[in-house]
């Protein structure tokens, strides 16, 4: 039933993806979110970086200690000083470096619901959906 797979969609949140396309685990993630019907947009931070005020948003979820992507290869370009400072303050980092943040990220409206793709984020994602259905 086309029409009532268009209302259940209508009346979900729209999770906002933040990573980059070319990243494997975010097309595994943008492929399970398919998957599953959830309401999806996604954000490629290398093509438009996110804002100072989104990024200043993420610091202050309970997600703040895993926004940067240790194991990027701009991680790996960082020096000592420059890897410090991106982990004194991560807001500053991201901002200069948005592809250091750990991907994907997902939000609905305000709310930070996960930085990375596990088990524990999809969990947070069919909760949030089931929350609001």
């Amino acid at each position: 039933m086309p029409g009532k797979h268009s209302e259940t969609a209508a009346r979900l949140p729209l999770i906002k993806v933040f990573g980059i396309k070319s990243c494997d685990t975010c097309r595994k993630a943008l492929k399970w979110l398919e998957m599953k019907r959830i309401p999806h947009r996604f954000h490629d931070v290398r093509d438009r970086s996110p804002s100072q005020g989104l990024v200043e948003l993420w610091c202050t979820s309970p997600y703040a200690d895993r926004l940067v992507n240790r194991r990027s290869t701009t991680w790996r370009q960082l020096n000592g000083k420059q890897r410090a400072a991106a982990l004194a303050n991560p807001a500053r980092v991201l901002l200069e470096h948005p592809t250091l943040l750990k991907r994907p990220l997902f939000m609905c409206d305000r709310d930070v619901l996960g930085v990375g793709f596990s088990s524990m984020t999809q969990e947070s994602l069919i909760s949030t959906m089931e929350g609001t259905a």
